[in-house]
């Protein structure tokens, strides 16, 4: 049995879309658990109603981020994003499978991938991560020691990553005792020496070791700390580095994610006339009414013409476009394809 944790905010239309890609594209032992954070209750009914297997859980805080959701609507108070119920998260992993899927509801699948398969690939070649998606980003490949290790897997082992113990790590990713200046002005760092360590870590697209995700998460008090992340899966890796395997990846790509909402303006706040929960809400209703499809233009991301008709004349849907153009470029500009 392989867990597949969805993490959830007031996007059930993107929900719906990834379970339905779960139920159409995953094979195997699995089960399917929402680890919803404020939702509104009609929307849920709905999932349930739509995939009665699917196991909804709720964060202490659904309360009052279904409160934040309500007093946005009505007055245009913002929606904190930055409060994020990682230790619900946390809590359910580790009362989890063995290997889990930990993703978000805007995340789908695209390619077939078959857990019980994976589960045994990992424990027979000792694979801590198996990355099923990385945005068709290719430009860490010449950092890595590519091998073919199965049918459908390859290796993936960093190279030249810098290790040191804790401490020093700390130091080097939040620049303490401004240890990453100095060795930047040494010449043995670099502007991109830090986003090398995402060979070690998929937020949304890893099929995973339980131990190994609870290592990197631990310590994340209420908040999602990549930096932190990525100390702690380095911290873990250097123990296992002569391990060529500890981080693999699927030969053909199998997820996909959206550049064309996010679950709150918070992370994605470009200075445009645009307001993402409004947004999600109009959305929402239309696909709470049958009105709208939530596997348009599948297995690519639903077509912007088909966003508008649900949306033009209730926002201004130019800024809406400059918003997505904006939240792609950011993606493209590390080597993403966001098409």
């Amino acid at each position: 049995m392989t867990d597949i944790f969805i993490k959830s905010f007031n996007r059930p239309f993107y929900l719906d879309r990834c379970i339905s890609s779960i139920n159409k594209y995953v094979s195997g032992d699995f089960r399917i658990k929402v680890l919803d954070d404020g939702t509104p209750e009609q929307y849920l009914d709905k999932i349930k109603k739509l995939h009665p297997t699917v196991e909804i859980l709720r964060s202490e805080n659904y309360p009052k981020k279904i409160k934040a959701i309500e007093e946005n609507l009505t007055s245009g108070k913002t929606v904190n994003g930055f409060e994020i119920p990682t230790k619900f998260w946390y809590d359910n992993v580790k009362n989890a499978s063995d290997y889990v899927i930990v993703t978000e509801d805007d995340v789908w699948f695209t390619q077939p991938i078959n857990v019980d398969e994976l589960s045994q690939e990992a424990k027979n070649l000792n694979i801590n991560l198996i990355k099923l998606g990385w945005l068709g980003n290719q430009s860490n490949r010449k950092d890595l020691i590519i091998e073919s290790i199965s049918e459908n897997l390859e290796s993936a082992q960093p190279k030249d990553l810098l290790f040191f113990p804790k401490m020093l790590m700390e130091a080097f990713f939040y620049n303490q005792y401004k240890f990453y200046t100095i060795l930047y002005k040494l010449g043995k760092v670099n502007h991109f020496t830090q986003l090398k360590y995402w060979a070690l870590n998929s937020i949304l697209m890893g099929f995973y070791k339980k131990e190994y995700w609870l290592e990197i998460w631990k310590d994340m008090d209420g908040k999602v700390d990549e930096k932190r992340q990525l100390i702690n899966a380095a911290l873990f890796y250097k123990k296992n580095k002569n391990n060529p395997n500890f981080i693999s990846k699927l030969k053909l790509e199998a997820m996909k994610t959206t550049f064309q909402s996010s679950a709150t303006n918070s992370y994605h706040e470009y200075g445009f006339d645009f307001d993402v929960n409004h947004f999600n809400h109009l959305i929402n209703e239309a696909w709470l009414k049958d009105e709208f499809d939530a596997m348009e233009n599948f297995p690519k991301d639903f077509s912007i013409n088909y966003f508008k008709k649900f949306v033009q004349g209730k926002i201004n849907f130019g800024e809406y476009e400059k918003w997505a153009n904006k939240f792609r470029q950011q993606y493209e500009n590390m080597g993403c394809k966001t098409e």
